[in-house]
């Protein structure tokens, strides 16, 4: 974070100074809301949890380094202290990073003015806030939030991650109902704004696809004006291959770049290939040039995530030349998104962050397109907050399952029951011929893969973070290590 006096800060999160603080004391550390992440110069936020309250921890912060702490109690400790509970501190939190996010955005500072996007859409936030991350770094030092850091706690705490020497902020932002993410944006105002996709996540939250899309084009409401010149004013970068992402661009009153295979799209993949090791390579078209981009990230999906990267990385100026070697480059970052490992020679592929049913069908294909001639098996759990929708989508991706040809469908949990269903009616149809087994719990099914696999297969986990499924890769490689 900027360097800030105590004093300072209290002004601007409109909090009390108390205990043994010094309104002169500097803090130019880390903000944190962890004491273990406590280092000199830090000011430790003190929320309280279901099963801890981090008040406790307050003079342990200090004594670790921390300046002060940030709370809704008076503690043994130097403290700014909000006039309210918990969600005040949030709202002092908010208030901080908003001035940090307008001091580093000031076209009139002396140093270079850090860059802020934001990324939304209904899957593929995080491997794309991921991707752009990596590629513009090349430009600069880039803040991103780790993993899926993009709720009204998260958000302000990766936006005080950012300091002078900042080149690019890039946020990662999440709602889960309307408002959500115009408040996150005012926070931390971006000047070019990602929309990937309007899916069916959170659905049983929204109610149906309009109020998602509602809620997804307030990242573009909230962009300055556009200009014609890059560099300058808001900038849209939309999908073009989802109509309600495209029709958001009436929405703006920024500059719409569209990205995407149709040949409208101003940044644009032709020529694709999917390798025999799953990852796609594809003619990147961006403005009449034109590069050949191999992408080390395992999946079709991800060329429309690439895509959205290179039109970020072009408005802050790389060349196309550049970019393509960024994104082929690329690494995962966030753990739990097609993380893909060997052992003993079999395929693991652990996607089990979250589940949707796009995501979900990403991959599905995915996975047919690693196993090719091997046997694939997939074990699948529940997609969480789908509304009255549920178990309809559910059957929907247990044909799929079948239609990928997979040899095993292990179906973890009662929630997920509908998976199975759908899988076996393809079979009684006779469209497939594998086996569903229906398992309760992350042990389970890291048991039937241990019985069923054999070198060649290709295994993939995929569910809702409820469902925690990424233990079964764990429990598959610790088990045959035994």
């Amino acid at each position: 974070m900027i360097a800030l006096t105590l004093d300072r800060i209290a002004e601007i999160t409109q909090t009390a100074i108390g205990g043994s603080a010094r309104p002169e004391a500097v803090v130019d550390g880390p903000v944190v809301i962890d004491s273990r992440q406590v280092e000199p110069g830090a000011l430790f936020v003190a929320l309280k949890g279901e099963r801890v309250d981090a008040h406790d921890f307050a003079a342990a912060a200090v004594a670790d380094g921390a300046v002060a702490v940030l709370a809704s109690r008076p503690v043994d400790a130097p403290h700014l202290l909000v006039d309210g509970g918990d969600d005040e501190v949030v709202t002092a939190l908010s208030r901080l990073a908003s001035y940090v996010a307008r001091e580093l955005g000031d076209p009139k500072r002396e140093a270079a003015t850090t860059e802020i996007v934001g990324v939304t859409g209904s899957s593929g936030k995080t491997t794309t806030k991921d991707l752009i991350a990596q590629v513009v770094g090349r430009l600069g030092p880039t803040v991103a939030p780790a993993g899926s850091f993009n709720n009204e706690i998260g958000h302000p705490l990766t936006v005080l991650r950012a300091d002078t020497g900042t080149r690019n902020l890039v946020l990662e932002v999440a709602a889960r109902g309307i408002g959500h993410i115009a408040h996150l944006c005012r926070i931390a105002p971006p000047r070019i704004g990602v929309v990937l996709n309007v899916g069916s996540a959170h659905m049983g939250e929204f109610g149906d696809r309009d109020a998602i899309s509602q809620a997804k084009g307030e990242l573009v409401e909230s962009l300055p004006a556009g200009t014609e010149r890059r560099g300058e004013g808001g900038v849209a970068v939309l999908n073009a291959d989802d109509p309600r992402v495209r029709a958001m661009a009436s929405r703006t009153r920024a500059r719409v770049v569209l990205y995407g295979t149709a040949e409208e799209a101003e940044v644009r993949a032709t020529d694709v290939v999917i390798e025999a090791n799953g990852a796609p390579s594809f003619t990147l078209n961006l403005s009449g040039r034109r590069a050949r981009v191999e992408l080390g990230l395992v999946g079709a999906h991800q060329v429309s995530n690439a895509l959205a990267a290179a039109a970020v990385a072009d408005e802050l100026g790389m060349d196309i030349e550049d970019i393509a070697v960024a994104l082929a480059a690329a690494t995962p970052v966030s753990r739990w998104r097609m993380e893909v490992t060997e052992h003993r020679g079999v395929t693991l592929v652990n996607d089990a962050y979250n589940a949707n049913p796009e995501s979900m069908r990403a991959a599905l294909t995915t996975l047919g397109s690693l196993a090719r001639d091997r046997r694939a098996i997939a074990v699948l759990a529940h997609m969480a907050e789908l509304g009255e929708d549920g178990d309809a989508e559910h059957e929907k991706v247990g044909e799929l399952a079948a239609e990928t040809g997979v040899a095993h469908l292990v179906v973890v949990g009662p929630a997920a029951e509908g998976i199975a269903v759908g899988a076996e009616r393809a079979a009684h149809q006779g469209r497939w011929n594998g086996e569903s087994i229906r398992v309760p719990d992350a042990e389970a099914a890291a048991e039937a893969v241990r019985q069923r696999m054999r070198t060649g297969d290709v295994v993939i986990v995929k569910g809702s973070r409820v469902a925690a499924l990424e233990r079964v890769i764990d429990l598959i490689t610790k088990g045959d290590d035994q």
